[in-house]
């Protein structure tokens, strides 16, 4: 099982970022966090990387209802989506597939909201 979903996009960087996460709010989710891999990794041990956004992604009523089912799930939260330049041009848009991140939680409930949340993040890379 894999546990991410992609799409390959075209068009410019910080505006797919905007798009993605534009998607993102129609389906529920707020970003919560955003790091800008190129500018730590240059900063931090002065590496020069293609361009890669790391999103948090939350969507709060399916957060909580996990963490209700599941006081441990906070460790796979937020959902990360991620947008990054290719090497051969274009951009990729790639998000964790929740179904297949928490195959080993031997929880029913945990279980099904992962399938409701996996379907949502498709519809976002869909809407791409």
């Amino acid at each position: 099982m894999n546990y991410y979903m992609s799409r390959n996009i075209d068009g410019e960087f910080d505006a797919a970022v905007e798009r993605v996460t534009a998607a993102l709010k129609d389906e529920g989710f707020g970003v919560l966090t955003e790091i800008d891999v190129k500018a730590t990794l240059k900063k931090k041990i002065d590496v020069d990387f293609r361009k890669y956004k790391i999103l948090g992604a939350c969507n709060p009523p399916f957060a909580h209802r996990a963490l209700l089912a599941e006081d441990k799930i906070g460790v796979m939260l937020p959902c990360n989506v991620i947008v990054q330049e290719l090497e051969t041009g274009g951009l990729e848009v790639f998000a964790m597939d929740p179904v297949g991140a928490m195959a080993g939680i031997d929880n029913p409930v945990i279980e099904e909201l992962a399938g409701e949340v996996s379907e949502k993040l498709a519809r976002v890379l869909e809407a791409l």
